[in-house]
């Protein structure tokens, strides 16, 4: 079971995941700007954006990175507030021949799929997400100012997830885990938006809110896989 497109249907859901997240963040920076710099780091001539959303990606690039990236989303309601260029098509099915660009990014794409990603692109930095909350591990470390895991748990995956499957398309993978508090949330309301966020529905949302602790903390569970051909 792939995570619900619901973009166009309902994007307050997913505008309101980017505002609970970006007020609450406890790391130093997001994964946008993390892999931002990344990207500035590689210098890649043209940069594909999968499952690009609104342009979070693009609006955290240093400058001279941003006229090199393109957009792509199956969503028109998110490609609207996307800079362009963009492109209107399906992350399964890449409209381009091999090796057209030098990078792509897909950010909380892979549970959207119901096939394996395709070879579209010379390097991939993708990500491959699992929610939780629970207490942060021990060994949790920052690095660039994300997250990362020093501890012995391993991060919570799903064949889907899994690095070995994007390894099965891409043969060189490097894996950065993660597993440490993510967001804050200091209030009922903030965690009765956080579930809303993701997909609970608004009286439960309200009624497990009433039964938490708060502040709460949430650990962010999973993994960047940076694959090469």
């Amino acid at each position: 079971m792939t995570t619900p497109f619901d973009y166009d249907r309902n994007p307050e859901r997913f505008r309101l995941v980017t505002r609970v997240t970006r007020q609450h963040l406890t790391a130093a920076q997001s994964l946008y700007h993390h892999l931002a710099d990344v990207l500035a780091q590689i210098e890649p001539q043209r940069i594909l954006d999968i499952g690009c959303g609104e342009g979070a990606l693009r609006a955290t690039l240093p400058a001279r990175l941003r006229p090199r990236l393109v957009g792509l989303d199956a969503s028109a309601t998110m490609l609207r507030a996307h800079p362009p260029p963009v492109v209107h098509a399906d992350a399964a099915a890449l409209p381009f021949v091999a090796d057209v660009f030098d990078a792509a990014v897909a950010i909380n794409v892979l549970d959207h799929l119901p096939e394996r990603p395709s070879r579209s692109t010379r390097p991939i930095v993708s990500l491959s997400p699992g929610e939780r909350s629970s207490p942060p591990p021990p060994a949790a470390t920052t690095r660039r100012g994300w997250p990362t895991s020093g501890g012995p748990r391993p991060p919570a995956s799903t064949p889907r997830t899994h690095p070995g499957w994007v390894a099965s398309v891409f043969g060189r993978v490097q894996v950065e885990r993660w597993d440490a508090p993510l967001v804050r949330l200091p209030d009922r309301d903030a965690v009765r938006d956080y579930l809303v966020a993701r997909f609970v529905a608004p009286g439960a949302a309200v009624a497990a809110a009433g039964r938490v602790r708060t502040p709460l903390t949430v650990t962010k569970r999973g993994a960047v896989v940076y694959a090469r051909k």
